[in-house]
């Protein structure tokens, strides 16, 4: 691999930058991959672009956006790196490495795209970012709480925005009829087109409901949701980035527990007998658990992070002896 830093003449050995030789600034003096990435870097570390959305850091951050604005394969930046981008191509990069450095609008809405693992999902303004612990654990057909995953027949994503998680629902319990409910007929659009680039038409069914209130008389084996959590001290001390997000999608009350309290009092009525409901809350375990101090909480450990889902079978659910 040629190293790093250039000698100064390998930029007028680059045809495709003879068409800029009269201007001047970053359209005519960045050529290669390996210096557009450099000045994203540099512009995001300036700019303190908070980085939320499933990088770790802006060198991940500017890699993600380069290649995927440039139509690159996001896992091989280095065949690429000493490529000259033609003039065409630098004033789409520069504004989009502008965007993301001043107005704060996440990569994903960029490039119009975002990853669970292996999983690419079409995204966009009308959802929130696909970022969940449940993409690690479902991995592992969410064992061991789910013993053998052809037992899940009928499965529920609750507050599914995009979709992302019931299509790795519907990959994890291959025998499972998937429900994906959303409250925003807007996310639910997205999630339409996610369904049908994965062709799960036929095993997941987007409703549109308030929580449960869709969905009655309706019993799941497992019911996962990752909803609205972000308390209202929190809401206000965001990073710019979120908000770009669809508000009701993160908002969720003075302690970030409205649509949690919803999900605990009408779980047991929408689960099957030894069915399982897995909830996301953040950072929220010690408000969780103040707010129900009666109810045996199983908190799951993830690479990403512990203590983020907890676990409650229907038995421990209130109403559960109904």
């Amino acid at each position: 691999m040629t190293d790093a830093i250039h000698d100064h003449d390998h930029h007028h050995d680059c045809d495709c930058d003879e068409d800029h030789e009269h201007e001047h600034g970053p359209l005519a003096e960045l050529v290669t991959v390996r210096d557009w990435l450099r000045y994203a870097v540099t512009r995001f570390n300036r700019a303190h672009v908070f980085c939320g959305h499933g990088v770790a850091d802006t060198y991940d951050e500017a890699v993600w956006l380069i290649l995927a604005t440039l139509a690159l394969p996001l896992d091989r930046l280095e065949p690429f790196l000493d490529a000259c981008i033609p003039a065409g191509e630098r004033g789409p990069l520069f504004e989009a490495i502008e965007r993301r450095a001043v107005d704060r609008v996440p990569t994903a809405y960029l490039v119009g795209e975002a990853w669970l693992g292996d999983f690419r999902f079409a995204v966009d303004e009308r959802v929130i970012v696909p970022r969940s612990f449940f993409a690690e654990l479902l991995e592992d057909g969410f064992a061991p709480l789910v013993e053998d995953p052809d037992e899940v027949t009928r499965a529920l994503d609750l507050c599914t925005g995009s979709g992302c998680l019931a299509i790795l629902m519907a990959h994890a319990f291959p025998g499972a009829a998937i429900t994906a409910a959303d409250l925003s007929d807007d996310a639910l659009d997205v999630a339409r087109q996610n369904v049908a680039d994965y062709g799960l038409e036929d095993r997941i069914e987007l409703v549109n409901s308030d929580v449960f209130d869709a969905l009655e008389g309706r019993r799941y084996d497992l019911i996962l949701s990752n909803p609205p959590y972000v308390t209202a001290d929190a809401m206000d001390a965001l990073p710019a980035e979120y908000l770009h997000e669809p508000r009701m999608a993160l908002a969720a009350g003075a302690d970030g527990l409205d649509v949690v309290r919803r999900l605990i009092a009408g779980g047991a009525r929408h689960l099957n007998p030894h069915g399982i409901l897995a909830v996301e809350v953040g950072h929220n375990r010690r408000l969780v658990e103040r707010a129900f101090p009666d109810l045996p909480f199983n908190w799951l450990s993830t690479r990403g992070g512990d203590d983020m889902v907890f676990v409650l079978h229907r038995e421990d659910l209130p109403g559960a002896a109904g």
